[in-house]
């Protein structure tokens, strides 16, 4: 599911500013926004504040998708701090729960096998004793992250904080959208998808499942037809290894 996770830079700016929780202070630097999609989930808008000067990076989340439980994490940070490895920055691991009354709790982790696979799969999981060279009374666990990689460490908020949550709103959303898929006339999603696939130019049928999701709203099955009758009018070719392109 990583690799579907698509985190696009829209906007650099040399100097803005933040409110550091941390520090109970308002820090300025350099500020990047990022634009997430994310098929488990949905779509995000992310702002990273580099705080150079305490070698600290914020991210902070903007915008999430709809719903009770997402709507609890707009305006949510997560901090990333230098470790005793100059090139690599830890978060100590809280995992997002919903409790009984649908209200999102944090809770910290001290075992490995609390740790989800897609996290230890994909970071380096260390003690914050490892990581930092400071004891704490309880040794929580961390993640090691690249100090300049800020994808990363969207991803890693993404993971910790929202794919913990229970997916059902977000499957409701893809519902809706794919009975509103089936409601359009056949016509109009054909002609929208072959101007993407113009757009494209020359393309992966992986990709064009990707960028239709994300553009147009429909589902893999619906596109899987659309292109059947495409072929079928003449409007595009199939290539080797699963490309297909528009006939000019």
């Amino acid at each position: 599911m990583l690799k579907n996770m698509k985190i696009t830079l829209i906007e650099k700016r040399q100097d803005d500013s933040w409110f550091d929780l941390s520090l109970r202070q308002l820090r300025a630097g350099e500020v990047h926004f990022y634009r997430v999609n994310d098929l488990l989930t949905g779509k995000w808008l992310f702002k990273v504040c580099l705080d150079k000067e305490n070698n600290k990076t914020i991210v902070k989340a903007l915008k999430c998708p709809p719903g009770r439980l997402h709507s609890q994490l707009e305006g949510a940070t997560m901090l990333f701090q230098k470790s005793i490895n100059d090139d690599l920055f830890y978060d100590v691991i809280s995992l997002t729960h919903a409790d009984g009354e649908g209200r999102l709790r944090r809770e910290a982790l001290n075992s490995i096998e609390s740790v989800p696979p897609v996290i230890r799969e994909n970071f380096v999981v260390k003690t914050y004793e490892e990581a930092t060279g400071k004891k704490l009374p309880q040794n929580h666990l961390v993640t090691l992250s690249k100090k300049d990689d800020e994808k990363e460490v969207i991803t890693l908020f993404l993971l910790e904080r929202a794919w913990t949550l229970p997916q059902e709103e977000r499957q409701q959303e893809e519902k809706e959208t794919e009975n509103r898929t089936k409601e359009e006339p056949a016509e109009n999603g054909t002609l929208n998808l072959l101007r993407l696939i113009k757009k494209l130019e020359k393309t992966s049928i992986t990709d064009i499942h990707d960028a239709t999701l994300e553009e147009l709203g429909i589902q893999r099955d619906a596109v899987d037809s659309l292109l059947v009758d495409l072929e079928a009018k003449g409007k595009i070719k199939r290539l080797d290894d699963g490309y297909v392109k528009a006939v000019r």
